[in-house]
């Protein structure tokens, strides 16, 4: 007899202990807490032909874009592909299949239709979810939850979840009232859901509203970062508010605590590494030698990559290689970024539009050609979310683009960016500070945009 798990879809091969186990692995992935490669193969150990246990196995060695994790779940999608499966599981299968061959492109459209059919299916949600992030899709962040909410309620295990996903998926698009009221909503049904802590923070990153991302992540931190998969990132936002504040000091300390001395070679944690002292090297903040752990660190996770690349890692690797003058580092890192560009892949089209121009670009500016690095960075800008990642994540590529600006001597569109930024952020002293130091021509100084911005709309 086919048992059932508790949304009423069949699991193929599972014993009562095997389903319990395989539940547990579920939520811990949802919350993005404790240990779910533990919870999975305790389900394998007692059940080694249920086929979901080798899919979430698979899953879990593919969400994190670590490339030394490929040959696990290429191994769990085979073994899964051999067992007894129904429509769902083998929809599962074949997404999974499709996304450790780097097709991601397929993978998302294969959870789709998943979905579409199966909506109460949390894993194929979640899936989908981080594979619409990594494609920079904020359209379908949002509308593959949406889709699914009719068929949820508070009365399903998992709901918490479904609604921390739609938060960041609503954030992403801009509707940040709804984000923020759901976000919330989901740390009261489940105050161990990371994703929602963290949906949460980029409403108020986006808001420009740090003193309130302070007081949101700062007193819960033992709540949100206790075994947290996102402790690293979610420690990454609460130093931003207090960059936004020009708290460099406090930043740095948050650094330290967290990814700084972790030692972690997990590419999420390094990119949080990267993109925190590229930030406080724009601000000419002395860090001190922490460059040379996080290189080393890329180096030896990026070792194996072989032609499993993922250019939003490419080009944050790349970041730490220039800021440690690793010379070869970076040719070998640009070498294979130009073979990957010319692959006729997904990631292919990730690093030809916008990860190999803004790598050129970072490792430009190192050698002081201001001007070449700007050339590079203006055409990508808008496309920027071809390779992946948040908002968030690529204001990275705004705050560099400014510095080339300024370096390259182009007065005119330094004042433009200061602008546009302080129009953004009306309360950053990083953006007051930009619009000083950005000298508009004469006949454009008449105020701060602040200023303008009050007087457009009067």
């Amino acid at each position: 007899m086919t048992l059932t798990d508790p949304a009423g879809h069949h699991v193929s091969g599972a014993t009562p202990e095997s389903l319990a186990a395989l539940e547990q692995a579920t939520h811990e992935l949802l919350c993005m807490v404790d240990d779910p490669v533990a919870s999975v193969e305790r389900a394998l150990a007692a059940s080694p032909e249920m086929t979901m246990a080798h899919v979430l196995k698979a899953w879990l060695h593919l969400l994190g874009t670590d490339p030394s994790a490929l040959p696990v779940a290429r191994a769990s999608c085979a073994s899964a592909a051999a067992l007894p499966a129904d429509d769902r599981e083998r929809r599962h299968i074949e997404a999974a299949a499709a996304l450790s061959q780097g097709r991601w492109c397929e993978a998302s459209l294969r959870l789709e239709d998943l979905s579409a059919r199966y909506p109460r299916d949390v894993l194929a949600l979640q899936a989908g979810h981080q594979i619409d992030f990594f494609r920079g899709d904020s359209r379908m962040l949002r509308d593959r939850i949406a889709r699914a909410l009719p068929a949820w309620g508070p009365d399903l295990p998992g709901y918490h979840g479904v609604l921390g996903m739609y938060a960041f998926g609503l954030e992403e698009t801009g509707d940040w009232g709804q984000a923020e009221r759901t976000g919330r909503r989901a740390v009261d049904l489940q105050p161990r859901d990371s994703w929602a802590w963290h949906a949460v923070a980029h409403v108020l990153e986006m808001r420009n509203a740090p003193r309130e991302g302070i007081a949101w992540l700062h007193p819960s931190r033992d709540t949100w970062a206790s075994g947290s998969f996102l402790a690293v990132h979610n420690s990454w936002h609460l130093a931003l508010f207090e960059l936004e504040l020009d708290e460099h000091a406090a930043a740095l300390r948050l650094f330290d605590e967290t990814v700084g001395t972790s030692g972690s070679t997990l590419v999420m944690d390094l990119i949080d590494a990267s993109a925190m002292l590229w930030r406080l090297r724009l601000r000419g903040v002395d860090v001190g030698a922490r460059w040379e752990s996080v290189a080393d660190r890329w180096q030896e996770a990026l070792a194996s990559s072989g032609k499993d690349r993922y250019a939003f890692n490419d080009f944050h690797a790349m970041l730490a290689y220039v800021c440690t003058g690793r010379v070869q580092a970076q040719r070998d890192l640009i070498e294979a970024m130009r073979e990957a560009a010319i692959a006729p892949t997904d990631n292919g089209a990730f690093t030809r539009e916008v990860g190999l121009p803004a790598a050129e670009a970072v490792r430009a500016l190192a050698q002081d050609e201001a001007q070449r690095a700007l050339d590079l960075l203006r055409p990508i800008r808008s496309g920027a979310h071809r390779f992946g990642g948040s908002h968030a994540q690529r204001d990275l590529l705004d705050l560099t683009l400014i510095d080339a600006a300024q370096r390259a001597g182009d007065d005119a569109l330094s004042a433009a960016l200061a602008a546009e930024r302080a129009a953004m952020r009306p309360h950053s002293p990083l953006a007051r500070r930009l619009v000083q130091r950005c000298a508009a021509p004469p006949m454009q100084r008449n105020g701060t945009a602040r200023e303008l911005v009050q007087a457009c709309s009067a």
